[in-house]
């Protein structure tokens, strides 16, 4: 790592740039150079480095060919294209230009005529593994996960090693619902291969899908047998015991893993809702304080402390880390709701009101927001305000509930031909629910009552 930042002719086309000189480098070390510059992602660099090339060798054909590098990652696909012409006759045999070639008609989003070029490219006989990757890429695009398939598995034979193919290889598999021919492939490669933790991390994802719980911890075992310090596999591994409801092993693993992090909060958390799930709510809560003292401003840990607060009766803590957790993610809609329940649920109706506002103003279409935010205005004894509101409300969802609600409202403001008409409509529309709203909303009993009686 430290040699490629620190690569000398780069460094000294760097101080020529600074101050101003004119050094010499030959074809073979501009093309050096301009490779460093591409690798590192510094296209100006890069480009900088092609202008003097050109200059001092303006017939070189490499030199050129990375210019073409240069403007597709530039994506000045116009220039690219006039070089491309340009080029076109004098380069066929060149591996580069071919591959250019390639990845300009790939970004045009034609990758027929990407995967062309490849194959020419791939007569060369040079960075096939590359070739077949690009290609399977491209048919990946196609949406042709066959032949996608064929292509990564002629890199993987290129170079075994190459864990890109081999993820993908498995990618096609699934896509093409071949399970079993998956798995076959997997322990092919694990015979020949029994140290590639790449494939017995695919072994463990693979059985981990199918349900295959034990097998899947086999497969994650070898892998910390390899490595241990893998630290995501402890997590794979936990997970496979969390599935299987096994939680005092997934808390194991999960502990073992705290070893090997720099940051534990989202572990303490694991661990925790693996205390919750097995109802042990003292070291679940103890756990998700750890993962706050982690990280003070974990949401997920504060909302979960909300959860088991009021699970042990204690709502104004449980209100307290809901409100901090809702502060941290405030467009979380569930959020929002479990607020606005705990303000209710200790009276603290006009805080609520907030909440319930941006649940109907995010998501107008559920019927629920609006008879909750009706109803909480109702108890405040903010009629008119209610009204507003129920009268939005009706326009998306002409409910009874509704209807009885608006009812009430216009009774409680003395407006009581309204309230004889909306509660007529609530009537016809949910008789049912009469007896309920009556014993809500005791100002509806009487005019009930005389609805029924006209109606005989």
């Amino acid at each position: 790592m430290e040699e490629f930042f620190e690569n000398e002719l780069a460094k000294k086309f760097e101080e020529m740039i600074e101050n101003n000189d004119e050094f010499y480098f030959d074809t073979e070390e501009y093309i050096e150079i301009i490779i460093y510059y591409l690798e590192l992602g510094d296209y100006s660099y890069a480009e900088m480095a092609v202008n003097h090339a050109l200059k001092i060798h303006p017939n070189s054909l490499e030199i050129k060919t990375k210019q073409l590098e240069v403007f597709l990652e530039l994506e000045r696909y116009t220039k690219a294209k006039e070089l491309i012409d340009e080029l076109h006759q004098s380069s066929l045999e060149d591996t580069d230009f071919l591959v250019c070639c390639a990845k300009y008609y790939s970004n045009l989003g034609n990758p027929k005529k990407s995967i062309e070029y490849c194959q020419k490219a791939l007569e060369l006989e040079e960075e096939e593994n590359f070739l077949h990757n690009f290609i399977a890429d491209e048919y990946v695009n196609l949406d042709d996960p066959f032949n996608a398939l064929k292509h990564y598995t002629s890199a993987l034979e290129h170079d075994p090693y190459d864990d890109y193919s081999l993820e993908n290889v498995m990618v096609c598999y699934n896509k093409l619902n071949r399970p079993q021919e998956a798995l076959d492939f997997l322990n092919q490669y694990l015979d020949k291969f029994p140290f590639s933790e790449t494939a017995w991390y695919e072994y463990g994802q693979f059985h981990f899908n199918k349900k295959n719980y034990d097998e899947a911890i086999k497969g994650f075992d070898y892998i910390l047998a390899i490595n241990s310090t893998a630290v995501g596999v402890y997590a794979n591994k936990a997970s496979c015991y969390e599935a299987m409801g096994e939680w005092d092993k997934a808390i194991a693993v999960y502990e073992e893993m705290l070893d090997l992090e720099y940051t534990k909060a989202f572990t303490f958390y694991k661990i925790g809702l693996c205390y919750k799930e097995a109802k042990k709510s003292i070291p679940a809560l103890t756990s998700f304080q750890k993962s706050l003292r982690e990280d003070p401003q974990f949401y997920l840990a504060m909302m979960e402390q909300s959860n088991i607060y009021e699970e042990m009766g204690n709502t104004k803590e449980a209100l307290y880390f809901a409100q901090e957790a809702a502060a941290l993610n405030i467009g979380n809609l569930e959020y929002q709701k479990r607020l606005a329940f705990l303000y209710i649920t200790c009276g603290e109706y006009e805080e609520s009101l907030t909440c319930l506002k941006k649940l109907t103003e995010s998501e107008p279409s559920r019927f629920y927001n609006w008879y909750a935010y009706s109803e909480v205005l109702m108890l405040l004894g903010e009629y008119e305000e209610a009204i507003t509101v129920l009268e939005k409300a009706l326009k998306s969802h002409p409910r009874a509930e509704l209807y009885y609600q608006l009812s009430n409202c216009n009774f409680h403001l003395k407006n009581d031909a309204d309230g004889v008409s909306q509660l007529e409509k609530a009537l016809e529309l949910d008789p049912s629910l009469s007896k309920d709203m009556q014993l809500k909303y005791p100002f509806i009993k009487e005019q009930v009552k005389k609805i029924k009686t006209k109606k005989k």
